[in-house]
């Protein structure tokens, strides 16, 4: 097991980049099963979930190569759903999409219930309920899921949430439907499912109603996949630095940010962090705007009245740990509610343990009063978003902090720590002591 020390208060300043979308890669790297040629993805995070999706899918017979860095190459003329490693789907949250993946391929797939944060419930419900309008048999036994696609005919079907994944299911499973439709209401409408929507269109698949939350999929016999895909940046990546740098009043410029973090950026102005937006331009794809986010060092930091996780447009629920650690810097009582993940909030009581003044109302409400002064302390990460808010508490804080485990912050975040020291933060590995 590895750690981090940090040591706080370095000034930071210069220019980072925001990496690929950890969840965009996985869900593409998985709609490679659906395609028996070559699809190569570039801007592919090279992070710890894209490692475990690679043996996913090695495991089931896919040939993955990485041509080049941040390059990934997914063969996949062959595959045996029955060779699917269940240790590693035990270990991985979003290998919950090979569920899709492999019914749209294979038209079956047995495998147990998925790993990842520890978080709290999140049940495979939306997932099966959705499967089983697509003429989809589910049995479970014990902890294993045995899924046959037994009839397919045209459906139209609501979705009973608003779940990234199940939505990314449901297009998996459908996309090669040859002939049959599929309606799907209330879709989550999150970038990385536009991303991988956009995708599968480029490889000729039929999906009418990208970006909103009402999807029209005609399935097709076959998907030829374009020579090169690029990952979409990383949103809740982006707007971690951007709570970085406002907490840490550094001047920072973030390249490659996705501009269609909207409620995000409304919210870092009623915080009063001090930004612009330049060099505006379309993706490879012309499918959304980047630019360059220039933080200037942010004054004045002001609480916000409310803030809580939304469907896409609205604001991330991944982005409220690290924007609570922002809001400690803030003057006055903001009101964060996490209404998603009633386990999500122990990192408040490591923050807490750094001087923050938060107080927790509920499993899902806190209330966060500032500028508190933080101070070095010894710290847990229970999950990738924790440890990325832990990891700012740390580089603000006056002293020195211990992070461990960082294999959850290596799971999303790629060589954060290299990164952040070409900026001047101090941040070490080592070894559990």
């Amino acid at each position: 097991m590895t750690r981090f020390r940090i040591k706080g208060q370095q000034p930071l300043t210069g220019t980072i980049e925001v990496q690929g979308s950890k969840n965009a890669a996985t869900p593409l790297l998985a709609s490679a099963l659906l395609a028996t040629k070559p699809c190569t993805f570039t801007n592919v995070p090279e992070i710890e979930d894209v490692n475990r999706i690679i043996e996913l899918l090695r495991s089931v017979g896919a040939t993955v190569s990485r041509p080049a860095a941040h390059s990934v190459t997914v063969n996949a003329a062959s595959v045996d759903p029955d060779r699917l490693a269940f240790s590693l789907v035990r270990t991985l949250r979003s290998s919950v999409l090979l569920m899709g993946a492999l019914l749209g391929r294979c038209q079956r797939i047995r495998l147990p219930s998925p790993g990842g944060d520890q978080i709290g419930a999140r049940p495979l419900a939306a997932h099966l309920d959705a499967f089983r309008e697509l003429g989809i048999a589910t049995r479970q036994t014990g902890e294993t899921h045995e899924l046959t696609q037994e009839r397919r005919e045209d459906v139209v079907l609501t979705m009973s949430e608003f779940s990234v994944t199940a939505t990314e299911n449901v297009i998996l499973a459908s996309v090669l439907a040859n002939g049959h439709r599929t309606v799907l209401h209330c879709a989550a409408a999150e970038p990385s499912v536009q991303d991988l929507c956009w995708f599968l269109l480029a490889c000729g698949a039929r999906i009418e109603g990208v970006g909103t939350h009402h999807l029209i999929i005609t399935g097709v016999s076959v998907l030829n996949p374009p020579p090169t895909y690029e990952v979409m940046p990383d949103p809740v990546e982006a707007g971690t630095l951007v709570c970085l740098a406002a907490a840490a009043r550094s001047s920072l410029v973030i390249k490659n940010f996705p501009t269609f973090l909207y409620s995000e950026l409304q919210k870092f102005r009623e915080v009063n962090v001090h930004f612009e937006l330049d060099r505006l331009r379309l993706s490879s794809s012309k499918s959304y705007q980047l630019a360059d986010v220039v933080v200037r060092p942010s004054t004045g930091l002001r609480a916000v009245r409310h803030v809580h996780g939304m469907p896409y447009p609205g604001f991330y629920d991944d982005l409220l740990p690290p924007f609570t650690v922002l809001l400690t810097q803030a003057s006055g009582t903001s009101l964060v509610h996490d209404w998603m993940y009633e386990g999500r909030l122990k990192y408040i009581e490591e923050l807490s343990k750094m001087g923050a003044q938060i107080f927790v109302a509920d499993p899902h409400r806190i209330l966060v009063t500032g500028p508190s002064a933080l101070y070095g302390a010894e710290i847990t990460s229970y999950d990738i978003r924790a440890g990325a808010s832990l990891l700012i508490a740390a580089l603000i804080a006056q002293g020195t902090s211990v992070i461990g485990p960082i294999y959850q912050i290596d799971r999303g975040y790629e060589r954060i720590d290299q990164r952040l020291n070409v900026l001047g933060a101090s941040i070490e590995r080592v070894p559990e002591a």
